[in-house]
């Protein structure tokens, strides 16, 4: 166990690279092949709990079982092989610890899952952009996004709540808002969408029809 957080901990503090530069120098990454864009690779595993070894640059048998895996709890085709599909997951998935880690910072565990939920929601409301990206770079959509918390590094707590929040956790009930009572100053969250529960400080809303 020491040993793990001790790796996380290393990969957490490092200066993490947006994803899409895993194979900015070949169309797909793939077993057998090495050098720093597998390290990226495998610290982004480390980060999701697919890896339990510390990156090493060569991708081996561990890191395609990783990949797998990652593959299989995202809906993606398993095939082992960081292409296109996998690797926009992974800039989606960074981008929404990026949110997590900046507005549920300091909350409880769940409170940071349930904020992951609503970002994924949200793709299946017709209210909201239908794409990872649209929906957190949507005008006024995320405080993080509008005052530069977004550029915080994630701990991987962070990555772990959008992992479990894409595997069908959704403490939130199916919300697709959340605000803090206390700190919000939008009159348009107040009178526009109907609270379900409240997780730390956060209240989680649905839009008041």
């Amino acid at each position: 166990m020491q040993k793990k957080i001790g790796i996380l901990c290393l990969v957490t503090v490092m200066i993490l690279i947006m994803p899409k530069e895993l194979y900015a120098n070949k169309d797909m990454l793939q077993p057998g092949d090495q050098g720093r864009s597998v390290t990226l690779l495998q610290e982004k595993l480390v980060l999701l709990g697919y890896l339990e070894t510390e990156p090493t640059g060569y991708y081996g048998n561990l890191t395609e079982q990783g990949v797998r895996k990652l593959q299989q709890d995202f809906n993606l085709p398993v095939d082992g092989v960081v292409g296109s599909r996998t690797s926009y997951q992974l800039m989606e998935i960074e981008k929404m610890a990026r949110v997590v880690h900046g507005e549920a910072r300091g909350e409880p565990y769940t409170g940071k899952v349930a904020v992951a939920a609503v970002i994924k929601n949200r793709i299946h409301s017709l209210e909201f952009p239908s794409s990872i990206e649209g929906i957190i770079y949507q005008d006024n959509a995320f405080t993080p996004v509008e005052n530069g918390q977004f550029n915080l590094t994630p701990d991987f707590i962070a990555y772990h709540a959008v992992k479990d929040a894409w595997k069908g956790w959704d403490p939130s009930s199916g919300s697709t808002y959340f605000y803090n009572p206390e700190t919000a100053t939008s009159q348009w969250i107040f009178n526009n969408t109907s609270p379900k529960l409240k997780i730390g400080k956060h209240l989680f809303a649905g839009y008041a029809e």
